[in-house]
């Protein structure tokens, strides 16, 4: 086999190894998730197009990588519906984003934000933070620091 052929197959197979199928999903199914977690979880509302979305996602990341095997992380695009799958799955794979990506299918924010957050007025970025062992549950609407993110992860920890 010619090597220009391993090089390419190889190269397609790394690429891909990073995708990742990002799933529409519904504000009732990620109720789902959220009642069912038998693990702290986190649940982040993101963007593609949102500067300070795109600026605390690395801590997220860092955080979800160090604490894998006791925590989850959900990350939940909120971008347009013509956004979907082609530049969220991009913007992914680009930055080789390894954490579950849903795209929130719903456009009523009167409907969707107050089933996650009853003081959520739809603001991004926002996050979550649930023990469903210890009731534990924090939200917020803004732009987290790192060490706000380490602080709301010991505590849903304990």
């Amino acid at each position: 086999m010619p090597r220009v052929v391993i090089i390419l197959i190889i190269c397609l197979t790394v690429s891909r190894s990073f995708s990742q199928d990002i799933k529409k999903i519904k504000i009732d199914e990620l109720q789902k998730i959220i009642i069912e977690a038998k693990t702290p979880l986190i649940i982040n509302f993101w963007a593609t197009w949102c500067k300070p979305c795109i600026e605390e996602l690395p801590y997220f990341l860092e955080e979800y990588t160090t604490h894998k095997d006791s925590l989850q992380l959900i990350l939940v695009s909120m971008d347009f519906k013509d956004e979907f799958p082609g530049r969220v799955a991009g913007f992914a794979e680009k930055r080789k984003i390894t954490a579950p990506i849903f795209w929130l299918d719903e456009t009523n924010a009167d409907v969707f934000c107050p089933k996650i957050d009853s003081s959520w007025g739809g603001a991004i970025p926002a996050s979550v933070f649930i023990n469903p062992k210890t009731g534990y549950r924090n939200f917020y609407e803004e732009q987290l620091t790192h060490e706000q993110l380490k602080k709301e992860i010991m505590a849903i920890l304990k």
